[in-house]
């Protein structure tokens, strides 16, 4: 009995060391693989974002149509456009030598009135208050009778133009003095009025030299440097004044 105890315990002993040696040599056990705390993750880095920089929009030629079509629009432009005239350059040159000795006198008829008129209204260095009152009557708004003091320049303005050209007849007047009430209708219904136009101030007139071209008149009246020149051929008329030197 004694003997079998010992060989039992014997044989205890060997299987232990046998399963120490088996466990120190690498455990059979498959590994278990804890899952990794979401704060223990590692970060994936963000993509690098290129920003590119926008190309430069492209830079608009003067001259092209976008540019001309910003082009401030003025009565002026807009009534060469309407009537077939242009703005072209300053006349060359010094303007012309003047008659300033000679009696002015100047034979008009109305284009809507059919009425004329004939009068000496400048000699011997001075204007003649009389002939003025009667250019003014003759200038009135055709429309509602009104009339104004005409600026006495306006007339110097024709009768030179008139002489330029070598022009001895009568001159058609086709539009002189304009009340509000009518140049605010006109403006109205057609693009070529202005609606501040210089016929209110009595400085304007619209004219014609029949049997002479608008395009020599135009030309004239331009050589003088004594206001603004309106050249409308369609209509074949030209707008003269005394306001500032401008062309269209």
């Amino acid at each position: 009995m004694r003997l079998f105890a010992l060989s039992l315990a014997a044989v205890l002993a060997f299987a232990g060391t046998s399963a120490a040696q088996t466990k120190s040599a690498g455990s059979t056990t498959p590994e278990v693989v804890r899952s990794t705390p979401a704060s223990a993750k590692t970060a994936v880095p963000s993509k690098k974002v290129v920003v590119r920089k926008a190309a430069a929009a492209p830079t608009v030629q003067r001259g092209s149509s976008r540019s001309a079509a910003k082009q401030r629009t003025t009565p002026e432009t807009l009534r060469a456009a309407r009537y077939g005239g242009f703005a072209p350059a300053q006349p060359p040159g010094p303007p012309p030598p003047l008659d300033t000795v000679s009696p002015r006198s100047l034979s008009l008829i109305s284009f809507n009135t059919k009425e004329t008129l004939t009068v000496t209204y400048w000699s011997n260095g001075a204007y003649h208050r009389d002939a003025l009152n009667q250019l003014n009557h003759f200038l009135r708004d055709s429309r509602d009778n009104a009339l104004t003091e005409m600026d006495p320049l306006l007339f110097d303005v024709l009768w030179h133009t008139a002489r330029i050209v070598g022009y001895g007849g009568s001159i058609e007047v086709l539009s002189a003095y304009r009340s509000p009430t009518t140049n605010a209708w006109l403006a109205s219904v057609s693009r070529g009025v202005a609606r501040d136009s210089q016929h209110m101030n009595g400085n304007a007139m619209d004219i014609r030299l029949p049997g002479v071209s608008v395009f020599k008149i135009r030309q004239a009246a331009r050589s003088l440097q004594m206001g603004g020149v309106g050249y409308y051929p369609r209509s074949g008329f030209v707008h003269l004044d005394t306001g500032s030197i401008r062309y269209w």
